[in-house]
């Protein structure tokens, strides 16, 4: 008995899979055809070097700094000595901020990034979702990355709104 229920679960599960349709691509794989992107990613490359290398200068001048610094220590006044540190310290935190600047999470390299790669990225998911429309396909999702990723899903399958009634809000009908 629990064998044929266990049957008939698994055939309406099956029906109910076979009516929806699937795809995948590897948006990595298509992005390494795209000649924009490479150009794009040999920009930032060279930007990022460029940046770096002004980066390593700075520290290096700062290490200049700090060893003139500990040679003449024991020739310099007290007043000298702070002001010398004071230099050091400041040189320090214009080379760490410029660092931060140009390389931390909001900083230009980032924007650059965003700049150059999202409007092919951006092309890439149209592409796909027109292609998904095209097909009559209901979700395509990317293999490339390492946790799968949706990158088209039909409308008709989103459910978040009946989540937000069934938790007692009422929907944004705009928002979808």
């Amino acid at each position: 008995m629990k064998k044929y229920i266990i049957i008939c679960i698994l055939l309406f599960v099956s029906i109910g899979a076979s009516a929806q349709k699937f795809a995948y691509v590897d948006t990595e794989y298509i992005l390494k055809h795209l000649p924009d992107y490479k150009s794009s990613l040999n920009q930032l490359n060279v930007l990022s070097q460029q940046w770096q290398k002004q980066v390593d200068n700075n520290f290096v001048e700062i290490d200049k700094m700090y060893k003139a610094y500990q040679a003449d220590q024991v020739l310099l006044t007290d007043e000298m000595r702070k002001r010398r540190e004071n230099e050091i310290i400041e040189k320090e935190k214009q080379a760490k901020e410029f660092q931060r600047k140009v390389f931390g999470p909001e900083g230009d390299l980032f924007q650059a990034r965003t700049k150059l790669l999202n409007p092919i990225q951006e092309s890439v998911t149209k592409a796909v979702a027109e292609i998904a429309k095209a097909k009559m396909l209901d979700f395509i999702f990317d293999k490339s990355s390492e946790a799968t990723m949706m990158i088209y899903a039909s409308t008709g399958y989103d459910v978040s709104n009946d989540v937000i009634k069934k938790l007692g809000y009422k929907p944004d009908s705009a928002i979808k």
